[in-house]
């Protein structure tokens, strides 16, 4: 079990990270050269100056950043994040709102791509040099540099517009009253953001998969075990899968970072309302309170995935362990 010592210790890395996060983040965004008040009122405002100073003031705009920065500091201590100039309403809700829509997409993703990754990663491994092996190779290192971006125009491309099988983008049929939308309807507005996310993220796992199951296979328990009879699909299912299975989750685990990376662009090719569309706009905005309460999320976010696949490995794997604590 993990020790008292190293829960403190995470959690010290935590606020640690917070705190490096929320200083490079509040720097970076308010020395955007986007004008937040310009963003507020449109480039065509005819309001006075007196009513743009008075705007600039409930904003906080014109006071010196070291006073901006510890007047936010000190409203999220207390749980306000702020109201969103893009949405017109507190940054919480909208980081909620939009994270239902978001979570849903990454879920689906990210279960579809280790399920597919590690069985195709089992059928390459298996059949080490064949051309289905090559095959695999080339197309799981050609994800990795592919843009998620680009994919995702692709698939949108081909599925939406030429064959026309699913909607162009959204998260249910305009027109339609929300109380209408069914779960189908979200459903089939669901399966490109889903199936480009999925792309992106399973080259990783797949060759994780393949190089770990190929290793398991040369052990000497391995041909002890082919000594006394058995054939392929036996040592997979005795001995292989579950030396391998363990460690793909935590590997899975890990890629959360990468995931929520390309969920923002995922989500801005299909129109998608999560995490990633507001994201957009709150920079093309200027959205400073919004932008800022989506890093720190995010910081949270893939701090807590990374905390699984660490918790994860260490009770998987004890050698990793050195006086009861994590190495």
């Amino acid at each position: 079990m993990t020790s008292a010592k190293h829960i403190v210790s995470i959690l010290v890395r935590m606020v640690l990270l917070l705190m490096a996060v929320c200083v490079i983040a509040f720097v970076l965004i308010t020395s955007s050269p986007i004008d937040p008040l310009v963003s507020y009122i449109g480039t065509n405002s005819t309001l006075s100056e007196e009513a743009k100073q008075e705007i600039s003031d409930y904003w906080g705009l014109n006071d010196p950043l070291p006073e901006r920065f510890s007047a936010w500091t000190a409203n999220v201590l207390q749980g306000d994040f702020g109201d969103s100039i893009t949405y017109k309403k507190p940054v919480r809700d909208v980081i909620w709102e939009r994270f239902s829509y978001s979570a849903v997409l990454m879920l689906v993703a990210w279960a579809a791509s280790g399920v597919l990754g590690f069985l195709i990663g089992i059928a390459a491994g298996m059949r080490k040099g064949s051309v289905f092996d090559r095959s695999v190779k080339m197309f799981c290192l050609g994800l990795q540099s592919a843009p998620t971006f680009w994919l995702g125009l692709l698939i949108l491309s081909l599925f939406a517009v030429t064959l026309g099988w699913f909607p162009i983008g959204m998260a249910a049929p305009m027109g339609k009253l929300a109380s209408e939308v069914t779960l189908g309807d979200r459903a089939y507005h669901l399966v490109l953001p889903a199936l480009t996310l999925t792309v992106v993220s399973i080259s990783k796992i797949t060759l994780y998969t393949r190089q770990k199951l190929i290793e398991t296979m040369g052990n000497d328990y391995i041909l002890f075990a082919k000594a006394r009879g058995e054939n392929e699909r036996q040592l997979v299912t005795r001995h292989v899968l579950r030396n391998i299975a363990l460690p793909a989750i935590t590997i899975q685990f890990a890629s959360f970072s990468e995931l929520f990376g390309g969920m923002a662009l995922a989500e801005t090719v299909f129109a998608y309302p999560g995490i990633g569309t507001a994201t957009t706009a709150a920079a093309l905005n200027g959205d400073v309170p919004l932008l800022l309460g989506i890093a720190i999320f995010s910081a949270l976010f893939v701090f807590s995935g990374n905390l699984i696949a660490n918790i994860l490995y260490g009770v998987l794997d004890p050698r990793v362990k050195e006086g009861g604590d994590y190495v």
